[in-house]
């Protein structure tokens, strides 16, 4: 699959945006107290974690799209 530049734009877009929700739920975690909204927390860790590395491999695709030209 080809990605258009603005289609990579996009992703490193949602990148950068769920690595600022990662390190900032990270360190919530740190802080909160209450065991409901710890767990929220880590559910929000686990589900930016997956989804930058998923976004990081969307990345490489296109780099090496860029590359083959």
């Amino acid at each position: 699959m080809k990605y258009a530049l603005h289609e990579t734009l996009e992703v490193q877009e949602m990148a950068a945006f769920r690595t600022v929700n990662l390190t900032k739920s990270n360190i919530m975690v740190l802080l909160v107290s209450d065991p409901e909204l710890k767990e929220i927390l880590r559910q929000e860790v686990q589900q930016s974690t997956d989804a930058v590395q998923e976004l990081n491999e969307i990345m490489k695709k296109a780099e090496l799209q860029e590359m083959t030209k």
